[in-house]
């Protein structure tokens, strides 16, 4: 049986597959789904807590929240100040609007939809401005509120995650253009990223409030 010879393109092509590293199973759209679509939830589930808490203390100023613990942990404390309410309106609304929508996207994925690359590129646009709003809440929460609000600390683990996540995986597919070497550290070494910044945030936390984890 004779062989038709190949093109000079197409063992061009079987070269490039047979050198380049499989995609790691997180940055597969099914699994990338599940991850927005857990920590989307849990959130989401955050955030609407958090509505309803604000809801009750429009409605009485003296009601007390369910994570009222101590003069260093209590959401009605947060909820009271300025920073509460970034836009002129409680901040939990945007993450009850957006965590839907991230939680929404991963179900999709799920499901096998095939999305184009401009979709993800306004999902990665999405999670970076959220992280940058996040970390702004997290530096006034320890070192201008000085107080913690256990809800939002939630938020906080959960973008730790979606924006790692989120940004590994348009790197690896090329939504994100990056060096081949960037490529194959985020590929492998992902969940330390997220890992270390976890560890800082929780850190800071604890350095900022050392009295009161510490007398």
């Amino acid at each position: 049986m004779v062989h038709e010879a190949h093109s000079p393109a197409e063992k061009r092509a079987d070269a490039v597959r047979t050198t380049e590293a499989p995609v790691p199973a997180f940055a597969r759209d099914r699994v990338f789904g599940w991850i927005l679509a857990i920590a989307g939830f849990v959130s989401w589930i955050a955030a609407c807590t958090l509505t309803l808490e604000r809801l009750e203390i429009y409605k009485d100023p003296n009601y007390v929240t369910s994570c009222d613990i101590s003069p260093w942990v209590s959401c009605g404390t947060v909820m009271q100040t300025h920073q509460a309410e970034l836009f002129g309106f409680p901040n939990p609304l945007i993450g009850v609007a957006g965590f839907a929508v991230v939680a929404a996207i991963g179900v999709t994925l799920i499901s096998g939809a095939r999305m184009p690359r401009w979709y993800f590129a306004g999902l990665q646009t999405g999670i970076t401005l959220a992280m940058v709003m996040i970390c702004w809440l997290w530096f006034q929460a320890l070192y201008v509120i000085h107080v913690l609000c256990p809800y939002c600390m939630v938020v906080w683990a959960m973008m730790i995650v979606l924006f790692v996540y989120t940004t590994a995986r348009n790197i690896i597919h090329g939504v994100i253009p990056a060096p081949t070497g960037l490529q194959r550290f985020l590929a492998e070494w992902h969940w330390v990223v997220a890992a270390v910044l976890a560890v800082l945030c929780a850190g800071s936390i604890l350095f900022a409030f050392a009295d009161a984890f510490f007398g």
